[in-house]
């Protein structure tokens, strides 16, 4: 795709931004990579990856972290090129809402990309502050809802665990 298409494509997701407090996912074959170490050859477009990461900070979009796998194409030469073309991103609404996710590549020997799977993953989780917190209207209310909550653990680490 010629880099003036490339600049079309990121104004569209620009043009795509909900409004402030609606939850987006925005995934795909972005044919674009986001950093250079999404590829392995020698040919990567430092500006283009500049543009791209403009685009994804002016939209407010995240990516979702791939777990199984660090490439979901390849060109499947001898001596191949493997990209991270794929991925989802999303924005602060949608990673609360939708807080348990967890993003894995499926196999695949009909395609040169990795099927990507979007799933919950509800288990027992660790306690993650995230920064942006601290700017949502109403996290200092359910901090101190949270933390006055009646608790029926009396062991301190398990009072902890379920108060976080």
């Amino acid at each position: 795709m010629a880099s003036n298409r490339k600049d079309d494509f990121f104004a569209e997701l620009i043009s795509q931004k909900p409004a402030q407090g609606i939850s987006w996912l925005a995934l795909g074959d972005f044919n674009q990579i986001r950093r250079a170490r999404d590829k392995i050859n020698g040919n990567i477009n430092r500006s283009r990856i500049n543009r791209f990461r403009a685009a994804l900070q002016t939209c407010e979009l995240k990516e979702i972290h791939l777990q199984n796998h660090r490439f979901t194409w390849s060109n499947r030469r001898a001596n191949p090129t493997l990209c991270n073309l794929d991925a989802f991103f999303c924005n602060d609404e949608w990673d609360l809402t939708f807080d348990s996710h967890v993003l894995h590549t499926l196999s695949s020997s009909l395609s040169d990309h990795r099927a990507l799977l979007l799933a919950d993953d509800s288990g027992p989780r660790t306690f993650r502050f995230e920064n942006f917190w601290l700017r949502m209207p109403s996290f200092m209310k359910v901090v101190q809802q949270a933390w006055s909550a009646p608790i029926v653990h009396v062991e301190p680490c398990q009072r902890l665990f379920h108060k976080l």
